[in-house]
């Protein structure tokens, strides 16, 4: 392949998966009856996502919400910024979201993951559900979270305010972590 062509190539998937993440392109949503799944650029409604798991036959409905907090190991973080395969995020985050809900049963659930910067004090993932009883409503909603973190196509990037805002960033692993912020080992 010629110089030429392969820069054309790289220019073409390049277009292409800036188009995928464009941000006129979102919301994009998977759902069902009682699953809606989401990935935005905007802010996230909490209480849209209520308003969803809402039934009349569940006791207990919970949410958590993950908001960006100023540190991460000690160091001062300025900012987040997600990114996304969002067709194959869509789908993993739709199919946790069946599993947790047959396994607890939960009424309802819903998950909206935020993309692009998400500056300190404001949550990028939502997890709602809605269940008969709170025991599984607990239970349910910390399992979706934890195999999001786990399994879903959503990166993150973290800036750190005491390196001058490297441009790049530092891409960041989700790991487990107590009240304390340590990291829990997984024996």
């Amino acid at each position: 392949m010629s110089g030429a062509a392969k820069d054309g190539d790289e220019a073409t998937a390049k277009s292409k998966a800036s188009s995928v993440l464009d941000p006129a392109n979102f919301p994009q949503t998977k759902s069902s009856d009682s699953i809606y799944i989401s990935l935005i650029y905007d802010p996230i409604d909490s209480q849209s996502c209520l308003r969803f798991t809402r039934s009349p036959t569940a006791g207990a409905n919970v949410l958590f919400l993950g908001t960006t907090r100023n540190n991460f190991d000690s160091r001062p973080v300025s900012r987040l910024s997600y990114s996304a395969y969002p067709s194959l995020a869509l789908k993993s985050l739709f199919t946790i979201a069946e599993d947790v809900q047959k396994k607890h049963g939960l009424e309802k659930i819903a998950i909206v993951h935020r993309l692009g910067e998400v500056k300190i004090e404001e949550e990028s993932i939502a997890v709602a559900v809605s269940s008969g009883h709170r025991a599984s409503g607990w239970l349910g909603a910390e399992e979706i979270l934890e195999r999001v973190k786990a399994r879903a196509e959503i990166w993150k990037r973290e800036w750190f305010a005491d390196t001058g805002e490297v441009e790049e960033g530092v891409w960041r692993a989700n790991k487990d972590r107590d009240g304390q912020g340590n990291i829990i080992s997984k024996s």
